[in-house]
């Protein structure tokens, strides 16, 4: 093939008369190109971790310092009180000098590093203080006033990760206190029987083991930045042996009303370059830090591109290279490898356009056994470790797999059309929910971090893996690379990429593979698995607009609040009962947080819920709806600040299996089945979008599949003051839940609660 002589640096042939060497200059052009780009990228972050490293003064404040000092000593001052040494009487005066700068240069530097530590200790107590979240809207206590001094030891202008080592460690709760959350949370869904019982055992537990294990939890939260966070990423992610595919990816979508171009490669070429200039971003720490009132832990951020989920027999890992300069694409069961730089330089939209078309044009078939090979990534994992090294440690098969793996994000080229469509609309979104989730279970790689879709009609779409990090930070992402593409970017007037071509530009190289029959029915087993599946995931996506965000705020109720007691009602109205409920809530206060769960089921929920099936007049009702509100919230705020249930109980767990000791609480506790699992998307970067003069631009958010097999996934998104959407999933294979009742209004998911 062409394109892989390209990519032959020199050849060389034994003659008779000696060896002649064939040097490519093209070759070897692009290996300097590609070192250059290394280096300045070395010394970027090497800049970068300088910066960071003093904040949050800056290396310019040194100068400062020194000049001080010396100016102070000029003056005939010793602000060292004797520590800058005297110069010695027998020296030259010149000398005598030298010697005095040197040793006020050398104070100075010791002065400024102290200064520095004493800023970064102050810094990290007032980021450990967290009572402000629970004041009384306009009543501010004198400790919180003195607290927002954070402001003026946060430095200027930070970096992305300037933050990071002044953020707290998350604090491990109280045995006494996390069991006596919980016996809180399980009340309305146990009878007097049962929790009785659970009182006994949580109560045996207290007294016994738990402080036991407590023990060594505590002295991991003293040597490790975070407690909970790698034992999560190993044991509930890593280790999981069933398909990642629905059990564990999640998916975001394009803009709701709009797709600004209708050509594939276009869009294509726009969105490729928008991921490349957020990665640009972030490499360079550009990226203003995700902040609340205070900053957020930006680690998840570091594992974004260049990283892959690789299979194991007993546990997955996620590899992450430094750099990558090209995707891997995928387009009808072909795989591309397209470098996405020429002579150091990314490639401009326009350009990725023409590579991408090239692509669409190959009339090529693909080879015995690769048009299904991503089903691998689809099915179960011991299978696909197994496959991993039988068939794709050597040769061929290796370097083509490498190639996928090392690459900066994947891509798929989608012959489908997807979006809000049709005389049915509300059919064709959970059509495009389910082929972003799983597509055809072959056409995804579902071990990289993310992967990106694009449609025939220009839609696109993404779907990332979870371990490494959480939604959060990969909608962050997604929100970049939608505003650039629409409002940055921009198309012609025929809707393709602006700007020129460099028509010398290699064509993208086809991956190459050996599929032996054996590994073909490794395939065929795996893409069973994966498709019984992505079969059985019953999927509704709608929006309501009745009303939104700004009706609920005037009740002074919290939006978030008012969302989980609607999806409690609605699960109550269909299966007569109360349910365990997971809200996913991030730990992003502390270093290296990831998430906590909030149990939004609650006594006042529930309270609130029956008054309202009951037939209780307004006023019952609203003040139970404030309460249970109100509850939701400080849950919320208990969660954020390390202070929630399950994930210290999930860590004494593990203590305790390590151990070899069995604990009939934990046991239970960490068995029962999570029916109701919800997660708010949050819009994070609204001033990239102008609601008021282009509301169509508006995301519709993304979802996830069913927790449990009997149970719901639901996923939603505020957007504007007037808009909420949402994402049901469930299996058809459950009799008891169904994604939708109305699939005209999905009312059955959103009811009116009057406030």
């Amino acid at each position: 093939m062409a394109e892989a002589h390209q990519a032959v640096a020199f050849q060389f042939t034994v003659t008779p008369e000696g060896i002649d060497l064939q040097l490519s200059h093209q070759a070897l052009t692009e290996i300097y190109l590609s070192g250059l780009r290394s280096w300045k990228k070395k010394l970027i972050r090497l800049k970068n971790g300088v910066i960071t490293g003093v904040y949050p003064a800056s290396p310019s404040s040194w100068l400062f310092v020194v000049i001080a000092i010396l100016a102070t000593m000029y003056m005939r001052s010793d602000p060292s009180m004797g520590l800058i040494l005297a110069p010695v009487t027998n020296c030259t005066q010149t000398l005598a000098q030298c010697q005095t700068v040197v040793s006020a240069v050398l104070f100075s530097t010791l002065l400024w590093f102290s200064l520095i530590f004493t800023m970064r200790m102050c810094l990290k107590q007032l980021l450990s203080y967290h009572h402000w979240m629970f004041e009384q809207r306009g009543k501010m206590s004198n400790t919180t006033k003195v607290w927002a001094l954070v402001r003026i030891f946060s430095g200027r202008q930070p970096l992305l990760y300037s933050y990071q080592g002044s953020l707290p460690n998350q604090p491990v709760p109280a045995v006494k206190d996390t069991v006596k959350r919980y016996l809180e949370s399980v009340r309305p869904l146990m009878t007097p029987d049962e929790f009785e019982r659970m009182t006994s055992l949580a109560t045996q537990f207290e007294s016994s083991l738990g402080n036991r294990l407590q023990w060594y939890l505590k002295l991991k939260a003293l040597w490790a930045s975070n407690y909970v966070s790698d034992w999560w990423e190993e044991y509930i992610y890593l280790r999981g042996r069933s398909p990642i595919m629905v059990n564990s990816n999640y998916y975001g979508m394009d803009f709701l009303y709009v797709t600004p171009t209708p050509i594939q490669a276009a869009r294509a070429g726009n969105t490729l370059h928008a991921f490349l200039m957020y990665r640009r971003k972030l490499n360079r720490e550009e990226l203003k830090p995700v902040s609340t009132v205070i900053p957020l832990c930006a680690a998840q951020c570091e594992r974004m591109f260049n990283t892959t989920r690789t299979p194991g027999e007993e546990t997955d890992t996620v590899q992450h290279w430094q750099d990558s300069d090209y995707v891997a694409v995928y387009h009808r069961g072909r795989y591309f490898r397209l470098r996405m730089y020429s002579s150091s330089r990314p490639l401009s939209p326009r350009e990725i356009e023409s590579q991408l078309q090239r692509i669409l044009d190959d009339p090529s078939p693909p080879s015995l056994g690769e048009e299904k090979l991503g089903a691998l990534t689809a099915g179960d994992r011991i299978p696909w470790a197994k496959a991993r090294k039988e068939y794709f440690s050597l040769g061929v098969n290796k370097r083509s797999l490498d190639c996928i793996e090392k690459a900066a994000f994947f891509v798929t080229l989608d012959d489908d059309e997807q979006g809000m469509m049709g005389e049915d609309p509300a059919a064709s979104l959970d059509r495009y929910a389910k082929s972003l989730l799983h597509g055809k279970c072959y056409d995804r790689w579902f071990d990289k971090s993310f992967s990106v879709v694009i449609y025939k009609n220009g839609k696109i779409g993404l779907n990332a893996e979870h371990s490494w990090a959480d939604a959060p930070v990969v909608a962050h992402l997604w929100e970049y690379v939608l505003a650039t593409d629409s409002f940055q970017l921009g198309y012609n007037e025929e809707g393709h990429c602006k700007g020129e071509v460099d028509a010398s530009l290699p064509r993208p190289q086809r991956l190459s593979w050996d599929i032996t029959p054996e590994c073909q029915e490794q395939i065929s087993q795996s893409l069973a698995v994966a498709q019984a599946l992505a079969d059985d995931v019953d999927f509704h996506v709608f929006s309501f607009r009745d009303f939104g965000k700004g009706r609920i705020k005037k009740c002074r109720i919290s939006p978030d609040a008012y969302i989980q007691l609607a999806l409690q009602l609605a699960y109550y109205r269909d299966r007569g009962m109360f349910c365990l409920t997971y809200e996913a809530s991030m730990t992003r206060l502390f270093r290296e947080g990831r998430t906590e769960t909030v149990r939004s089921c609650s006594n006042e929920s529930c309270a609130f819920i029956k008054a309202l099936e009951g037939g209780e007049g307004v006023e019952v009702c609203r003040r139970l709806l404030r309460q249970a509100s109100e509850k939701h919230q400080n849950l919320y705020k208990h969660a954020m600040t390390g202070a929630g249930i399950d994930r210290h109980l999930f860590c004494l767990y593990v203590v305790s299996k390590y151990l070899g000791v069995d604990s009939p609480f934990l046991k239970e506790v960490l068995s029962e089945p999570w029916h109701l699992s919800t997660s708010q998307t949050p819009v994070q970067q609204v001033e990239l979008f102008d609601m008021v003069n282009h509301p169509e631009y508006i995301s519709c958010g993304g979802g996830f599949g069913p927790v449990a097999d009997d149970g719901y996934g639901v996923s939603y998104i505020i957007m504007g003051e007037n808009m909420m959407n949402f994402h049901i999933s469930c299996k058809h294979s459950c009799p008891q839940t169904v994604s939708t009742t109305d699939r005209s209004t999905g009312r059955f998911f959103a009811p009116h609660v009057h406030t």
